[in-house]
């Protein structure tokens, strides 16, 4: 504040000759004194409404960035190494990549997009990230074709693993496992509508069924056989899962609800593949609010992985009591009422774990078709729970409205820096650039936290290089800054001058005098 204070009244103070340099130095004085005086007005409001310093906030969040500034410490060779690899390691782990619970049929769903628009929904990155997923889970160390072999033509090896079948019945397992993954190709990539996919995942559990028992009975007969059964429960439950999707998208959401709900009961421990995130979304459908209470009960623990499912949806539950009612200047009035406050702070919580999903579902940004794999916190997540549960925030009235009034105040609760998190671990840093291998490119990814700098610091920045460009040139070239000094000040102030001429020209010389006398 000393140092504001003596800028601002310096230039008045200065006893220099009347020369072009020293009115080039009083200006330049004058300008730098105006930028802090206006930049200690603009540090004490922002102080007063957010309770954090602008300036300390904007070098942590913005310059330290840009410079490449790091944390100095004192620790020797061994240690710096170790830090890298552990860096490395949870950049690793936070960058994720999770199978999309609720990922489209890829002949049925996204071929029919490319069919229409001439654009490609998937990426080269996410597809080949399906296809390993094939490979793990549908393969075995004793296949000898394997699902990877006929990602290329999937009607050649339905036609091979048939042929196998009659020619070699007793070689068992094997075989009927061939022909059920077969079938589950056909249908992900061939089938052109949901009922076609639907009929094949019919005769895909036919198989796989059988095949689940046989290799039941012969699971304990060594390491080989309990790969075998592993494999073919990891086919049995796929296949169920996507029958009860089909189920889903016909319109038969009841018979879906009881599929995801049997096939978790049978299979509780396949967690990887989180039924419970399509069982959420249909029971929305049906507004059994009840149920879906019960599931977040089960799966939103602080010992789970959270998901902007299990985030967003339990705001949504909170905001439905209260949303209906809420008012944004009522509120400022009275006050949140406890209930109403729950449900600001669930909507924050979801917010934070998740800062891109707000925008999509207040339609801010357009929407597009959800890629097979989503990076959790990231714009994939986003755009796979906008794109499945916008219509069930819609059904619930006032409730993106309460949305609206309250997600950007996540933002001023988060400490800063963003490193330090406040509900959930630090956001990942990672996350824009595997939303770029995931997403297509004609998407524009969202990216939180904003790199664009505050107006007021370009404002600021502009200011400050430009007085600093004027003492340079002062002291380069005097004479000729002189001149364009005074240039500069006499067509600045010409109109003052014209108004004064007039105003003397109209009034008494008198009556002037006195004026100035006072």
């Amino acid at each position: 504040h000393i140092y504001v204070t003596w800028f601002w009244f310096s230039p008045f103070s200065l006893d220099l000759p009347e020369s072009p340099c020293a009115l080039i130095l009083n200006t330049c004085s004058m300008c730098v004194s105006f930028h802090s005086f206006l930049l200690q007005i603009f540090e004490w409001w922002y102080f007063r409404k957010y309770g954090t310093s602008f300036i300390e906030q904007v070098s942590v969040s913005h310059l330290r960035p840009l410079l490449g500034g790091v944390d100095n410490s004192s620790s020797n060779n061994s240690n710096t190494s170790n830090g890298d690899a552990d860096s490395s390691r949870q950049s690793v782990s936070e960058c994720k990549v999770w199978r999309n619970p609720l990922n489209l049929f890829r002949g049925a769903e996204y071929n029919r997009y490319t069919w229409v628009t001439g654009r490609e929904p998937l990426t080269y990155y996410d597809m080949n990230l399906s296809a390993q997923d094939h490979q793990t889970f549908f393969t075995c160390d004793s296949d000898h074709i394997r699902p990877a072999d006929a990602s290329k033509d999937p009607k050649h090896l339905l036609q091979i693993s048939v042929e196998h079948n009659t020619l070699f019945v007793l070689s068992g397992i094997l075989i009927v496992k061939v022909c059920a993954t077969a079938y589950i190709l056909l249908a992900e990539e061939e089938a052109t509508t949901i009922v076609e996919a639907e009929k094949l995942f019919k005769q895909a559990l036919k198989v796989g069924e059988g095949c689940y028992r046989r290799s039941q009975q012969l699971q304990h007969h060594g390491s080989q056989y309990e790969a075998q059964h592993r494999r073919d429960t990891n086919v049995l439950v796929y296949i169920k899962r996507r029958l009860a999707m089909c189920s889903r998208k016909l319109g038969r959401t009841r018979e879906a609800v009881k599929m995801m709900r049997d096939l978790m009961k049978e299979f509780p421990l396949l967690s990887m593949f989180n039924i419970h995130e399509n069982l959420l979304e249909s029971l929305l459908e049906l507004q059994n609010y009840a149920d879906v209470q019960a599931v977040l009960a089960k799966y939103d623990d602080i010992s789970l992985p959270k998901s902007a499912t299990i985030c967003y949806t339990a705001a949504l539950l909170k905001a439905r009591a209260v949303s209906d009612k809420f008012s944004p200047e009522a509120a400022s009035r009275r006050g949140l009422s406890t209930a109403e406050m729950n449900a600001v702070e669930a909507i924050h919580r979801a917010v934070e774990f998740n800062p891109h999903v707000p925008k999509y579902l207040l339609e801010m940004k357009s929407l597009i078709l959800p890629p097979e794999h989503i990076l959790k916190r990231g714009d994939s997540e986003a755009i796979a729970y906008a794109f499945f549960h916008l219509q069930h925030w819609k059904r619930v009235e006032g409730a993106l409205n309460l949305l609206h009034c309250t997600w950007e105040g996540t933002f001023r609760m988060i400490p800063y820096p963003l490193e330090k998190g406040h509900l959930f671990y630090p956001y990942p840093i990672c996350t824009e650039t595997a939303d770029r291998e995931l997403l297509p490119m004609f998407h524009e990814v969202s990216v939180y936290p904003k790199k664009e700098l505050p107006f007021f610091i370009l404002f600021t920045a502009g200011l400050c290089s430009f007085t600093a460009m004027l003492a340079l040139l002062t002291h380069q070239f005097p004479e000729l800054m002189g001149v364009f000094a005074k240039a500069f000040l006499g067509t600045l102030f010409a109109p003052l001058n014209f108004i004064m001429e007039k105003v003397e020209s109209i009034l008494p010389s008198g009556l002037w005098h006195q004026l100035t006398r006072i």
